[in-house]
């Protein structure tokens, strides 16, 4: 084998690994953005639904005249 032929596949091989760790980050990156997206989401839909609950436990109190 000529050392031109060895020295591209070792790049070639070097450039797949890159990737693939780049793939893999990429993805870590995308789960975290997603888990924290969903818990930022499951935040406001408790401070929602604490502040319906609120507005509705004091619609229902009679009004002094």
């Amino acid at each position: 084998m000529d050392p031109d032929t060895a020295r591209a596949r070792a790049q070639a091989a070097f450039r797949k690994e890159e990737q693939a760790r780049e793939g893999a980050k990429a993805w870590l990156e995308y789960e975290a953005e997603s888990r924290a997206t969903q818990e930022k989401t499951a935040r406001l839909r408790a401070l929602r639904l604490a502040k319906e609950a609120a507005d509705k436990g004091a619609s229902k109190k009679p009004r002094a005249r």
